[in-house]
Parts: structure tokens; C-alpha cells; sequence
């Protein structure tokens, strides 16, 4: 009688099963799981996204390529097709690039002096007893909280030529800061950066007590000053959490509206502080001219589109997990 040896199953003479699962006829496993399983979870969020962006930027969109002024909006004239020549005569006009460049470095300052103050303070909450800790949380929570109207008007009553407190510390008589393009932008520039600081802070300081204190611990034997410490241990840590702040201040920064114009009276004298959120204001319901506000309103998004991926394709470079 000849017997037949069959070969063993993978998982015989170790006691343990075989570590490959049987797959469905789908494709997954016989749990169910699918690929499409994350994107009916994502569905109602993405169904919400492009009900409240998709569709406005759309329009947006399509009424930067038409006629679109008073006359269409009343009916009194037909909608035509212009294509490119609202944003011809936009960058045509010498007002747009200066205002193009304001804002850009406006925004610049604003996005610099948001993330020095908000990281000096993250690294100060670090060093401070828990009540100094409390009194500078809650008095930044307060700045973040407050509205942005609140906040502007509270600034020019502040710096005010007659009544403001600040020209009678400084003795200063009746200077107006907001008669001055540069004054006025400074003045500006302080209280985009009191109302943005505190999300920063927060965000870094969080980030900043998830580090390991043996690495600190490690850097500051080593002999390394504070200063150093940020910079080669502390700040490489956190580049992530910094992308995310750099960004959301880029964006918010350069869509500041509010400030500018409540504080320098809807753009300044003659113009002279206008940013592209208050021209595109100016554009589309001073002026009634609504294609030229919302090619303002695409060039805007584009800009912050196109500084967004530049910033991340820099961190994916240098092996950055975002």
C-alpha cells in the first residue's frame, strides 16, 4: 500500500494560523471593508463643502468672465460674455498692482509678526507658574474672542487725535495716526496681530508640551542656549503644527477687511490703505461694477491657492509628514 505525503498547510508546526485572510469577491476582506468605506463616511461633510464652496466659487467664477454690472442686475440690460476682459482691464489698471502690492506685504507683516509674538508667548507659557500661565491665557482668549468691529473701533478710539489715551501717554498732542499711509497700516498691522496671536500661541504652545522634555533636557546639558534650543530642537519638532499656523495666517491676513475698513474709514485718504478684500468691497457694490469685484475675488483665491501648495511642496521636500 504507497502512501501519499501531502504538504502541510503554511501554519502547520508552528501552532499558529495562517496570517493571510481570505479575500471577498469585492476585493476586501470578509469583514466587509471596502475602499469606498472612508468616502461614505466623508459623503454628508463633502456634500456640505460643495453645497457652501463648490458653488460659490463657481459663480464666482462666471461672473468674473460676463458684464455684470447695475444694468444686468435690474433687468435693464442683457448679460454678455467678456471673457478675459475683465481681468485685461484689472491688471491693467495701475491702481490694482499697487494695491496688489500693498496687500502683499501687508499681509507678509502681518503673517511675520502673528507667528513671532504668538511663539515667543507659547515659549513664555512654558517658563511662567501655573497662575501667570492662567491671567496670559485668559487675557489672550479675550483678544481672540473679541469681534473684529469691537476690536477696530476699541483700537481708533485708543490712538484717537483728541480722546485717545495713547497720544497723552506719549505726548504726542493731536497726531492722527490713521492720516498717514504707513501710520495707518502700522496702526493696522497691531491689531491684526493682538486679534491673531492667540491661535497661534495656543496651537504652539500645545505643540510645544507634546515634545519630549528628555530631548529638551538633553539640548540644555549639552549646554545649548534657549534661543538654540528653539531653533535646532524645539521649532524642527514642531514644522507641522507651524505649517498649519503659517497657513491659516496667510489666509486670514491676506483677507483682512474688517480692520482696514473700519480703522482707516473704508481705505484711507484717497485710497491710500486699500487692500484687495476692501477695492473688490469697492469695486462690486461701490461702483456696481460686480465682474471686476469678482475677478478681484479669483485673482484672491488663486494667490492663496497657488502660496498654499508652494508652502507644502517646500515641507514635502524636506520629508515633512503632513
Amino acid at each position: 500500500m504507497t502512501v501519499t505525503a501531502t504538504a502541510p498547510p503554511p501554519s502547520a508546526g508552528t501552532g499558529k494560523p495562517s496570517a493571510r485572510r481570505p479575500r471577498s469577491r469585492t476585493g476586501g476582506t470578509r469583514t466587509g471593508t471596502s475602499a469606498w468605506t472612508p468616502w461614505l463616511y466623508l459623503l454628508p461633510a463633502l456634500a456640505v463643502l460643495g453645497a457652501l464652496l463648490v458653488y460659490p466659487v463657481y459663480q464666482l467664477g462666471l461672473i468674473s468672465f460676463l458684464e455684470y454690472t447695475q444694468a444686468q442686475v435690474s433687468g435693464g440690460a442683457p448679460t454678455s460674455f467678456q471673457g478675459l476682459g475683465n481681468y485685461t482691464a484689472l491688471f491693467g489698471d495701475p491702481q490694482f498692482r499697487q494695491v496688489l502690492l500693498a496687500t502683499v506685504l501687508f499681509a507678509a507683516a502681518c503673517v511675520a509678526g502673528t507667528l513671532a509674538v504668538g511663539c515667543a508667548l507659547a515659549v513664555l507659557l512654558t517658563r511662567v507658574r501655573a497662575l501667570p500661565r492662567l491671567a496670559l491665557m485668559l487675557a489672550a482668549l479675550g483678544a481672540w474672542a473679541t469681534p473684529a468691529v469691537t476690536g477696530s473701533t476699541v483700537w481708533v478710539f485708543l490712538f484717537d487725535a483728541d480722546f485717545g489715551p495713547v497720544n497723552k501717554l506719549l505726548g504726542l498732542g493731536d497726531h492722527s495716526w490713521t492720516y498717514g499711509r504707513y501710520s495707518a497700516f502700522a496702526l493696522v498691522l497691531l491689531e491684526v496681530v493682538w486679534c491673531s496671536f492667540p491661535f497661534v500661541m495656543v496651537t504652539v504652545y500645545a505643540g510645544i508640551r507634546a515634545v519630549p522634555t528628555e530631548v529638551l533636557e538633553a539640548a540644555a546639558l549639552d549646554g545649548a542656549s534657549q534661543w538654540r534650543i528653539w531653533r535646532t530642537v524645539t521649532a524642527p519638532l514642531l514644522r507641522p503644527i507651524l505649517a498649519v499656523v503659517t497657513i491659516q495666517s496667510v489666509i486670514w491676513d491676506f483677507k483682512v477687511f474688517t480692520q482696514i475698513y473700519v480703522m482707516t474709514n473704508g481705505g484711507g485718504i484717497a485710497g491710500q490703505n486699500l487692500v484687495l478684500n476692501v477695492y473688490a468691497y469697492q469695486q462690486a457694490f461701490a461702483s456696481s461694477q460686480y465682474s471686476l469685484g469678482a475677478a478681484i475675488g479669483v485673482v484672491m483665491l488663486l494667490l492663496l491657492l497657488a502660496v498654499t501648495l508652494v508652502y507644502l511642496r517646500l515641507l514635502r521636500r524636506q520629508g515633512e509628514e503632513l
